[in-house]
């Protein structure tokens, strides 16, 4: 990157929270928010999902749903500012296009952003855009961040993504791959569905004496993908943490802990088995690692933008376990993301 970035705010809605700081003491506190439902294909078969509680006229259609979640996100996040929604961008992640989500049935992609926007009730910078790509192209994105604010006469940026897993579509496909949590699957994934946004600036807030910083990204794409017929090598996760350390900002003998977007399947658990030996050259007695997915499921796009989150939320409130952390995000498309940040005080 080509200088810092700040996390000023968040906002989110999960099935641990309907706001980022319910969410945020959910994870910390190690709570589930998993449940059973009755799927109607094969009917009568019970499946663990992480669902946000909501009224029935709230789902009408996937579409409506997975736009009033974003835009409440949104609402959260733009709160922890002052800055007028007019010189801010969105740049938002929807659930992944191959996906062919049913939201996408009542809401064309192309349109996305537009329901979003008009259901905030705000009016946002032109710049604004919505990118297909899953969770880890929320991270691919922080470079276009900067240059809208450096270029554009953007002056925050809000970044997240919204997604729900839990719909028939996604449901059934899964399942057809034997990729679900089930009595005869324990590495399989729970489906959940999140919101989650972070606001970014290019200077840390004056109000602020403790920030969070983005200091480095990488990205890359994975050729073994879930979706293929082998398993992954770890060469474009490899890659990416490379790359986010590479420059004048923290490398690898001062990352802390990890902050990742794992789901616990079998195929991730193997990802990674290979390349954190690879990676992670330096002796530590422990890497702690924080797995949101363990408190609110597998939550698609919205999985980029929560990971920041809690890393941001751990240096602010002071109970990271160091002072630098490394975000390892993953997409179900193959595109792989690492984002390094640090905590820093104001002198």
């Amino acid at each position: 990157m080509k200088r810092p970035l700040y996390i000023a705010g968040a906002g989110a809605v999960t099935p641990a929270g309907l706001n980022a700081t319910q969410t945020i003491c959910a994870i910390r506190a190690s709570l589930s928010a998993y449940e059973e439902i009755t799927l109607s294909e094969p009917f009568g078969a019970l499946q663990v999902v992480a669902r946000i509680p909501a009224h029935r006229r709230l789902r009408r259609t996937q579409g409506g749903w997975l736009v009033n979640m974003a835009s409440r996100a949104m609402a959260e996040a733009l709160e922890t500012g002052d800055i007028a929604p007019e010189v801010t961008a969105i740049l938002l992640t929807p659930p992944e296009g191959f996906r062919n989500h049913p939201a996408y049935q009542d809401i064309a992609p192309h349109d996305f952003l537009a329901a979003v926007i008009r259901a905030s009730g705000h009016r946002f910078h032109a710049a604004s855009r919505a990118i297909d790509g899953g969770a880890a192209a929320s991270i691919g994105l922080l470079e276009r961040a900067v240059d809208m604010m450096e270029q554009q006469g953007v002056e925050q940026v809000l970044l997240g993504g919204v997604d729900s897993l839990v719909n028939d579509s996604d449901l059934a496909r899964l399942g057809a791959a034997r990729r679900l949590k089930a009595p005869d699957n324990a590495q399989g994934l729970v489906p959940g569905e999140a919101a989650a946004f972070v606001r970014l600036t290019l200077q840390p807030e004056e109000k602020a004496t403790v920030f969070a910083a983005i200091h480095g990204i990488g990205t890359a794409q994975e050729k073994d993908t879930v979706l293929s017929s082998r398993y992954s090598q770890g060469r474009a996760m490899l890659g990416a943490l490379r790359d986010a350390v590479t420059g004048s900002g923290p490398s690898e003998p001062d990352i802390d802990f990890v902050v990742s977007n794992g789901n616990g399947e079998r195929y991730q658990g193997w990802e990674m088995l290979i390349t954190r030996p690879r990676f992670y050259r330096t002796r530590r007695d422990m890497m702690a690692t924080a797995y949101p997915a363990m408190t609110i499921g597998d939550i698609g796009a919205a999985g980029g933008a929560l990971v920041l989150m809690l890393a941001a939320d751990s240096f602010l409130k002071d109970y990271a376990p160091g002072s630098t952390a490394i975000c390892e995000v993953a997409s179900e498309s193959g595109l792989r993301a690492a984002a390094v940040m640090a905590r820093m005080t104001r002198r």
